[in-house]
């Protein structure tokens, strides 16, 4: 256990939030934020912990150190560990952003096949270990389908609890369009991703408002430009991570650990009046026809910790088809996930990896 600096002043209890993958670079840009208070708030103490595999923990101490030398009053401990016992203990938040990422010459299959035995792993610790009001947020990619696999291996979690990040994709389609408008992401609310986090997933703006001179416009009456909005508005935010892979030669850090902190922030503060999200939550009994037992992309709003899914909004054919494809993908994933849950490696001695 390494104490790190104590505030005389903060008079809440330490929450206990858990980090995945924990000395890799998503979580490098993560653990900052959350650890001043950008995340869980200015006067809430923190207790991080910090997973990752056994051959990292030498990597992991050396961020044990900076996250000390920050010197950073509502940080009360820094635990880095390879036990899930230690690790998914009494937690009041989980980020798992560890996962195995999909390798040159590894099929689909492959990728999900050892991901069920990681997230199975991780649910059944959360099962045993967490408190049951645990908040989950899933980021090791495929990020849906891994979530949905760990809120079935913790059954007396609600499923309500877990989620998983489509919140990137969310900022990415908003930067976009503010970018094509000539105004501030500020400027930009309601965007809507629907369905999986991957190529098939939905960015739609016909339920967005533009915030012009002072004035809330549609997307489409500010963009003008519909065949951009149907298309390369779409594929850009549908392949940005493969573009930033391209580009940094890294998978997206610095922008994933931003969501990150957008999606955990929204979760225990709330959503504002008329304004809504998109994250990864449980299909269950939704009004836009889809399919139950998926974690599904939707725009939610959130209160006292509680999200609920925005009912009621309009849906055209285009989008219909659209998000129509990305719940197609999901089913089979999901489909081809459960087929391996039952040859999943032993809780008690699960397999942990950097994203």
């Amino acid at each position: 256990m390494y104490l790190v600096v104590r505030s005389a002043s903060a008079q809440a209890e330490p929450i206990r939030v858990l980090v995945t993958g924990a000395a890799g670079q998503i979580a490098y840009s993560l653990l900052f934020s959350i650890a001043k208070g950008d995340v869980f708030g200015k006067d809430q103490p923190i207790i991080l912990v910090l997973l990752d595999i056994p051959p990292m923990l030498p990597v992991l101490d050396g961020v044990v150190m900076e996250l000390q030398d920050c010197a950073l009053p509502l940080l009360r401990e820094v635990i880095p560990t390879d036990k899930v016992e230690v690790g998914f203990k009494n937690l009041d938040a989980a980020i798992l952003v560890g996962s195995m990422p999909r390798k040159e010459g590894m099929e689909r299959k492959d990728l999900l096949k050892a991901n069920v035995a990681i997230f199975k792993s991780q649910g059944a610790a959360l099962e045993k270990y967490a408190k049951k009001t645990v908040k989950v947020l899933v980021v090791g990619n495929p990020a849906n389908t891994n979530c949905l696999i760990a809120s079935k291996s913790a059954p007396s979690i609600p499923k309500e609890n877990f989620s998983c990040l489509t919140r990137l994709d969310h900022n990415r389609a908003s930067a976009q369009v503010a970018m094509r408008v000539g105004v501030s992401t500020g400027d930009v609310k309601n965007v809507i991703i629907w369905g999986n986090h991957s190529s098939t997933q939905y960015p739609d703006v016909n339920h967005a408002l533009i915030n012009l001179d002072g004035e809330e416009v549609c997307a489409y009456d500010a963009v003008k430009d519909d065949s951009w909005l149907k298309g390369n508005f779409i594929t850009t935010v549908q392949q940005r991570g493969a573009e930033v892979i391209k580009a940094r030669k890294l998978s997206s850090a610095m922008s994933a650990a931003k969501a990150i902190c957008d999606h955990m922030r929204d979760i225990w503060f709330g959503t504002s009046d008329g304004e809504f999200v998109s994250m990864g939550v449980y299909s269950t009994g939704n009004s836009y026809g889809v399919p139950d037992d998926l974690m599904y992309s939707f725009p939610v709003m959130i209160k006292n910790k509680s999200w609920k899914v925005v009912d009621g909004l309009s849906i055209n054919d285009f989008s219909r088809a659209k998000m129509d494809a990305t719940a197609a993908e999901l089913i089979e994933e999901r489909d081809t996930a459960l087929a391996f849950l039952g040859q999943c490696l032993d809780p008690s001695n699960p397999p942990h990896s950097q994203l």
